[in-house]
């Protein structure tokens, strides 16, 4: 994994980019959105706030993010695994905190992910993640790699629920009177699980630059 600093990389941001997008009908990381795809946006934007950047996927998926792939640990078994690989891979460089992405977030912002880290980095708690109207949306959080043994003893008992496996360490909310002034539109946390999503997200991105 490249680092975007060669200095104190007390924060890695990871992109998880492992899941099948069988409702998408193709490789949504690869969705194209405002001149690039959503998976080129997620690492351009975690790097502007994290020390380094990795993209936890199969080890051969996207040739040209080589350099910041991180090979998943348990290929297929959903996104905990993801996270957990992405734990262990920050131990590895001594980062203590990560602000872990799924790949599909069209309007998530530099903004918001700046403000979640910095307020990370001086908390107690393993997990901070924000709720949505939609619910938790842990998979935009910050993970404290030190929750690594609490998590994987989680994913060795068969847990495979994100929020299941949250359970087991401390944790803290960020509701809407955090984000609400990052976002007044409510899409902040939206992801595109379907084509007609895709579609909305393009329709709304082209409104918005008009």
């Amino acid at each position: 994994m490249t680092q975007r600093k060669s200095f104190n990389a007390r924060t890695a941001g990871y992109v998880l980019a492992g899941g099948a997008s069988s409702r998408f009908g193709s490789d949504k990381a690869l969705a194209q959105v405002a001149g690039e795809t959503v998976l080129q946006r997620m690492v351009r934007l975690l790097g502007e706030v994290a020390d380094s950047v990795g993209v936890v996927t199969t080890g051969d998926r996207y040739p040209g993010f080589r350099e910041k792939i991180v090979a998943d640990r348990w290929p297929g078994e959903g996104p905990l695994g993801g996270v957990i690989t992405a734990l262990y891979a920050a131990k590895e460089d001594d980062c203590a905190w990560n602000v872990i992405v799924s790949c599909d977030m069209p309007f998530l912002t530099r903004e918001w992910l700046s403000y979640m880290v910095s307020r990370a980095l001086s908390s107690k708690v393993d997990i901070l993640f924000p709720r949505s109207a939609s619910g938790d949306e842990p998979l935009c959080g910050c993970w404290r790699t030190a929750a690594l043994p609490q998590l994987q003893t989680a994913f060795d008992e068969r847990i495979r629920k994100v929020t299941d496996a949250m359970k087991r360490v401390r944790v803290e909310v960020l509701d809407e009177t955090h984000w609400k002034r990052f976002d007044t539109a409510g899409r902040l946390f939206w992801n595109m699980n379907t084509q007609q999503d895709y579609e909305e997200a393009l329709r709304i991105w082209r409104t918005e630059s008009e």
